[in-house]
């Protein structure tokens, strides 16, 4: 008989012990300590087995964490410079923490906790749980979610449930899907794989039936709701899903972008603290990026804070976008 499966600990539990755990620390926690200890993780943890599933959830909760402005840190183990397999994880509080000048007044807390009332009736729901995991790990208290200090919130995509449910049910479904560039969708008819989430961003790794090859999808650019065929297809090897991560992970590497960001801004602020930004010695900032577009739309809400130096091309389009945006409001 097979042991019984591990409770399924929900997401912004699983978040809000990882914050707690490292906000308790000075030296910092290794990720076999986080793994085999914290909430989320230790009842998945096999101690001497293999943890490649759980350590790349890890991997996926550190981006998760960033996102939401938490000043995760990673430290070398004194004395063990280069060993990747040694690096600790800790949150500064003193980063972390609400500036003393800040506070929330009785009617701020009133319409607060209203607009939590109308994200719990909305799409929003599952998500903006997640909102609370700052007020949570500070100490502030609430009967209902509410929206922290600067929080960056994901929705989730409509998508996501209906393909979440063909996943499960191994059955090929249709979408519309809407490139950058193009003004018309196209129709995609794919066997799903899986779901993964890079650099905070929700794709679909799927095997597409008319190109005969496997694709990314972002679930942004779904632009239609999911048809689903009668037609099922066999389930796909486990290890898809890692293959595909790692995928992103190597053109992610390979892409970089060089910013002139204005100091003490909130592009300052947020840029910095991206995965894998490089201050270079002129003071501009080299970021690493996936998605050419993505990338040209978040540098563009920051609007004169940043000024884009190479490559050219994301020059230009990161120009044209505002330039649009000009237009649009006159």
């Amino acid at each position: 008989m097979s042991p019984a499966s591990p409770p399924r600990v929900p997401v912004e539990e699983r978040l809000f012990s990882l914050v707690l755990a490292l906000l308790a620390t000075e030296s910092g926690l290794t990720k076999n300590e986080i793994l085999s200890t914290v909430q989320g993780y230790r009842q998945r943890y096999n101690r001497s087995g293999d943890n490649s599933n759980l350590e790349r959830q890890f991997e996926r909760d550190k981006d998760d964490i960033r996102e939401l402005g938490v000043p995760l840190e990673t430290i070398e183990s004194p004395g063990q410079a280069g060993n990747n397999q040694n690096l600790r994880y800790r949150i500064p509080r003193g980063d972390y923490e609400l500036p003393a000048d800040i506070s929330f007044s009785p009617e701020e807390t009133t319409l607060l906790n209203l607009a939590a009332r109308v994200w719990r009736e909305g799409s929003l729901s599952g998500e903006s749980r997640r909102a609370i995991l700052k007020l949570r790990s500070l100490g502030v208290t609430t009967d209902e979610p509410v929206l922290g200090y600067a929080p960056r919130v994901r929705v989730r995509d409509a998508a996501f449930e209906p393909l979440s449910t063909a996943l499960e049910k191994n059955v090929i479904v249709r979408f519309g899907y809407l490139k950058p560039g193009e003004t018309d969708a196209r129709t995609r008819t794919v066997a799903p794989i899986a779901l993964i989430q890079h650099q905070g961003r929700w794709l679909l790794h799927a095997d597409d039936q008319d190109a005969g090859a496997t694709r990314n999808f972002l679930l942004s650019r779904i632009v239609t709701p999911i048809t689903t065929t009668n037609k099922r297809h066999a389930a796909f090897d486990a290890t898809a899903t890692g293959a595909a991560l790692a995928e992103l992970e190597k053109i992610w590497d390979e892409r970089t972008a060089t910013v002139e960001v204005e100091p003490g801004t909130d592009a300052a602020a947020r840029l910095n603290k991206r995965r894998g930004t490089v201050q270079l010695p002129d003071g501009s900032l080299q970021l690493h990026y996936s998605d050419f577009e993505i990338l040209a739309d978040e540098l563009a809400s920051f609007g004169p804070e940043v000024l884009v130096t190479t490559p050219p091309e994301l020059r230009a389009a990161v120009r044209d976008r505002l330039l649009r945006t000009a237009a649009d409001h006159g």
